[in-house]
């Protein structure tokens, strides 16, 4: 395997900071020449003075003097903003981008990346949520490679492997279930964010460990995998999987099953990505059977964790429904982090936002950019009658 340039985009959140640690143990693999940030400043500059990239780029501007000054003399090119994070994936060097960011906020470096030739390693999921039905037929049109960096998707594709002419009768995508998981509905009306927090199984960012707890994660996840492996609503389940263990399971034509297992680390779906098609030897810890004597599985509630319906509902719609379900729910998330709303208020939010935007059926990227904004506004004018 030649040596792979990377651009991190999201590299100081959980899985970019996870990826870097990745990228340190296979030095003569993988070497990073474009970091980028919303904000943390401080531990970008940490990372671009450990990594050496060719360039940083800091979404928020107001920073950008301090950005400078930390990397004063380095020669690593400072960018900043939002245009600057779509110009710098077509870099010349870079052969995969690993897209980290949260939110829509990944959609279009990740279009301007694929336009250019460079492979995706894909962890921002809202991407193919948002635009599904327009990034794979780039994807297919430019010929690169779209890899799953989500442990349920890398283990789908992990699972498919040298099945190209095997049909898939269904996929089903695990749960931990999250902090709430055996909860009613009596239970969840008055859940703080101090609880939703607490995962019990993974280590993740805010937004996402909150998306967990309310099932939307899983959610999405869903729509991901729908365009990822060009399924059909009714081919995709989610079953929860407390130990979370079982990363996710495909069930071939035949009935027979495949499933990815593994302990609960996002490094090893990130090195999968990343130095695919090979398997890299590694010093992360092993799965042992006989500390999980017993793997157990739940139906997933859809009437209490209302979010995941919605998920579904958005899908069977079709059109710009996945987009305004996403745009309302990174509202919703904001909102309750900010005790704005109640934990079951978000579903409620997002129930409202959908209601409110007539559909578009056959939507263009530029459609779903500007229904993206939209939905950010009507959502964020309906928070107070939520409650």
């Amino acid at each position: 395997m030649k040596k792979r340039n990377i651009a991190l985009l999201g590299s100081t959140g959980s899985i970019g900071t996870q990826a870097l640690e990745v990228v340190w143990a296979f030095p003569d693999l993988l070497e990073v020449s474009v970091l980028t940030a919303a904000k943390n400043v401080d531990l970008l500059i940490a990372q671009a003075l450990a990594f050496h990239p060719q360039f940083v780029v800091l979404m928020d501007e107001t920073q950008g003097d301090k950005l400078k000054e930390g990397l004063l003399g380095t020669g690593i090119a400072v960018l900043l903003g939002e245009d600057a994070l779509v110009e710098v994936v077509q870099h010349e060097p870079i052969d995969i981008v690993l897209n980290a960011i949260v939110g829509s906020a990944g959609l279009r470096p990740t279009v301007k990346a694929i336009s250019c030739g460079k492979d995706i390693a894909l962890a921002n999921k809202e991407t193919l949520v948002v635009a599904g039905e327009v990034i794979m037929p780039l994807v297919e049109k430019h010929g690169v490679k779209m890899l799953p960096v989500d442990s349920e998707h890398s283990a789908i594709f992990q699972c498919l492997a040298g099945e190209e002419q095997n049909p898939i009768e269904k996929i089903y995508l695990t749960a931990s279930g999250g902090p709430f998981r055996g909860k009613d509905i009596a239970f969840l009306e008055t859940v703080t964010k101090e609880q939703a927090l607490k995962h019990p199984n993974w280590s993740m960012g805010a937004k996402i460990t909150i998306d967990s707890a309310s099932l939307m994660n899983k959610g999405l996840e869903v729509i991901e995998a729908k365009w990822l492996f060009d399924l059909d609503v009714e081919q995709i389940d989610v079953i929860v999987h407390p130990q979370s263990i079982i990363h996710s399971i495909v069930q071939f034509q035949d009935g027979s099953m495949k499933a990815q297992l593994g302990l609960p680390d996002m490094k090893l779906p990130i090195q999968h990505a990343l130095t695919y098609p090979l398997r890299q030897p590694n010093t992360f810890e092993r799965f042992n059977f006989l500390d999980y004597p017993t793997l157990t599985f739940e139906r997933a509630n859809h009437d209490v964790f209302r979010n995941l319906e919605l998920a579904y509902e958005a899908l069977r719609q079709g059109g710009d429904r996945p987009c305004v379900l996403n745009a309302a729910n990174e509202i919703a998330v904001d909102a309750f982090l900010r005790d704005e709303i109640s934990f079951l208020g978000m579903s409620k939010l997002i129930e409202a936002t959908m209601c409110q935007l007539s559909s578009i059926k056959q939507p263009s990227l530029d459609d779903l950019i500007a229904v993206d904004q939209q939905t950010r506004v009507v959502a964020r004018s309906l928070i107070r009658g939520i409650g």
